[in-house]
């Protein structure tokens, strides 16, 4: 008689976001998690917040090692900066628990794409001539992490017929949101746009549309709650996963 077959649940997802006073940003990483169980039903998903928010990455890495549960925590973040390098691993190894940490979401072609997406949503589309494109992110201590969103505006310009496409960080590095917008404002562009490289509004997106409307620079929405962000952390997922098989 054949021996039964012992299958091995899949390890839980735990969905690690920044967290934010402004209640807005945790509700996308909620609305991302239900996104991801409509997509995989048979997962288990969790949703965790390093800090501002609830409930706590501690508090679920502690839960995980109680109950002996194996998962990989997947960074709800576009770039490895701080938090992905930092942060997360630490309080991984703190827990003690059975957690695989997935890699950050990065320059995504996926989200790139929905970045674009974005953009035709606010009625800017790539052969607009007259169109400067300015993406702006959070901005790091990390240069690397800075100079990886140069490769989200080269990536969203290839292509496109816009009179250009510039980079502008909310906090820390520059060039700010005004010197973009006067570099492609010289370069020929007489209508510009604002594309957020974030997954969430929040208190920094705020700060970007009120310097946008003084400068006269329209803003697109952040990537948000979609199908194409909850597949990519579902790709970094398998990731993980893969590759905890393979060692």
């Amino acid at each position: 008689m054949r021996a039964a077959r012992v299958v091995t649940p899949a390890p839980t997802l735990i969905l690690v976001a920044h967290g934010s006073t402004d209640p807005r940003s945790p509700e996308v990483a909620r609305a991302l998690v239900g996104r991801i169980r409509r997509l995989r039903p048979s997962l288990d998903v969790r949703v965790a917040f390093l800090e501002k928010s609830g409930p706590d990455v501690r508090e679920v890495l502690a839960d995980v090692a109680r109950h002996g549960a194996r998962a990989v925590a997947v960074p709800m973040l576009l770039a490895s900066a701080y938090h992905a390098r930092v942060d997360l691993p630490g309080a991984i190894a703190e827990s003690g628990a059975d957690v695989r940490q997935a890699a950050a979401l990065g320059e995504d072609p996926t989200l790139i794409a929905l970045l674009g997406q974005r953009l035709a949503e606010a009625g800017y589309f790539p052969v607009q001539r007259h169109v400067g494109v300015i993406v702006t992110a959070v901005g790091s201590s990390d240069d690397a992490a800075n100079g990886r969103t140069a490769t989200v505006a080269t990536a969203l310009a290839r292509g496109a017929r816009w009179a250009g496409v510039g980079v502008a960080f909310g906090t820390g590095p520059r060039p700010t949101l005004a010197e973009a917008a006067e570099d492609l404002r010289t370069r020929g562009a007489t209508h510009l746009v604002a594309a957020p490289w974030f997954l969430a509004p929040g208190v920094i997106t705020d700060r970007i549309a009120r310097a946008a409307e003084t400068l006269d620079v329209a803003v697109a929405q952040p990537l948000g709650s979609h199908n194409l962000v909850a597949a990519a952390l579902l790709d970094r997922y398998d990731e993980a996963v893969t590759a905890r098989v393979a060692a």
